[in-house]
C-alpha cells in the first residue's frame, strides 16, 4: 500500500473552502490518511505555501502548521484540531505566523498552493521544543519511511 492523504473538505488540486482560511473560521481542515507503512512509529504533518508572497514572483515558502510525533495509531486529524485538540502525544512546531497553532491560508495576492505533507517516521522524535520547519526536517532526516501530499489552492 501507498501512503495517501485526503480531506473531506477539498480534493487534491482544488480550492480550500474559506472556512479553513483567515477569511473564515481559520480552523484546520479535516485530514485522513491510509497506507501506513510497516514500522511506522509516528507521523509528521507540515502545511506550507511555496508561492509567498506572490505566485507570479515567489520569494519564500510560508509555513502554516507543523505537527510532529502524531501517534502511529492515528489515521486522521479532525476539523478544528489545530489549536490543541490533537491526538495524545502530538507536538507542535512554530509556524511563520510565530505561533504553535494552525494558521490558515491568507494570501496577499493571487492564487496560492498549500501543500499538506504527511511523513511516516520510524521513530518518535521527542520534545524538540517549538521547532521551525528547518529544525524539524533536520530531526526527521534518515527516519522517513514514506511521504505523501495533498495540495489545495486559495485566493482572496
Amino acid at each position: 500500500m501507498t501512503l495517501t492523504l485526503t480531506s473531506g473538505a477539498f480534493v487534491d488540486g482544488e480550492k480550500i473552502p474559506a472556512r479553513y482560511t483567515c477569511e473564515g473560521g481559520d480552523v484546520s481542515p479535516p485530514l485522513a490518511w491510509s497506507g501506513t507503512p510497516e514500522g511506522t512509529r509516528s507521523f509528521v504533518l507540515i502545511i506550507d505555501d511555496p508561492d509567498a508572497p506572490d505566485p507570479a514572483a515567489p520569494k519564500l515558502t510560508w509555513v502554516h502548521w507543523l505537527v510532529y510525533d502524531i501517534p502511529s495509531s492515528a489515521h486522521a486529524l479532525p476539523e478544528d484540531c489545530g489549536n490543541g485538540a490533537l491526538p495524545a502525544g502530538s507536538l507542535l512546531g512554530r509556524n511563520d505566523f510565530r505561533r504553535t497553532a494552525y494558521g490558515g491560508p491568507c494570501p496577499p495576492i493571487g492564487r496560492h498552493r498549500y501543500f499538506h505533507k504527511l511523513y511516516a517516521l520510524d521513530c518518535v522524535l521527542g520534545d524538540l521544543g517549538e521547532p521551525t520547519k528547518a529544525r524539524l526536517l533536520k530531526a526527521m532526516a534518515g527516519h522517513v519511511l514514506a511521504e505523501t501530499q495533498l495540495i489545495g489552492t486559495y485566493q482572496k
